[in-house]
């Protein structure tokens, strides 16, 4: 896979994993789908915030490795 497919498709689960953090903080804000499925609301909003973290935070740390591998070449020039 090239690197700016590969940086591209990271970014894009970054992304993914943002969105799927704040909806399932929305989704335990939210009175309305609370009350309508209760306890179970819960369970889905704390599981979109947990996915969302697993997509999110290692995809961060290799590109934050990427970004000081670069910064470390052209030091070095």
């Amino acid at each position: 896979m090239q690197k700016a497919t590969q940086l591209t498709l990271l970014k894009c689960i970054i992304v993914l994993g943002l969105l799927l953090i704040l909806s399932g903080h929305s989704l335990l804000v939210v009175d309305g789908f609370r009350q309508y499925f209760g306890m179970y609301s819960y369970m889905f909003g704390a599981m979109c915030i947990a996915i969302g973290l697993i997509l999110s935070l290692p995809t961060k740390i290799y590109l934050t490795i990427l970004l000081m591998r670069h910064e470390g070449h052209d030091s070095k020039l």
